[in-house]
């Protein structure tokens, strides 16, 4: 699915609902879903990961519509790859990992 398309899909279905609960409210939706798609990848099945991705996702979409911006504008500074460096792959120097 288009990214464009996501967002007009999430305001059909949730829009109303989505403006009514406000900005605030949607960012602490996102996030907490960001906590489940985490989980999901650390202790998850592939459909687990699959599902909180897809939440992921729509709640961004929500918020994106919330501010009137474009994924698909949002993602064009990655269209040519690193948006630091300019290539692709990236050559950045990757920071030192804090994975534990």
């Amino acid at each position: 699915m288009e990214l464009a398309r996501l967002q007009e899909l999430i305001a059909a279905t949730y829009g109303e609902r989505d403006a009514a609960r406000g900005r605030a409210a949607t960012v602490a939706w996102l996030a907490e879903e960001l906590g489940e798609l985490a989980q999901a990848v650390r202790k998850g099945t592939r459909q687990q990961q699959l599902h909180e991705l897809g939440d992921v996702l729509a709640w961004l979409a929500s918020l994106a519509n919330q501010v009137g911006l474009s994924l698909d504008e949002a993602m064009e500074r990655y269209a040519d790859g690193c948006p630091s460096c300019a290539h692709l792959p990236c050559r950045c120097q990757p920071a030192p990992s804090t994975a534990v």
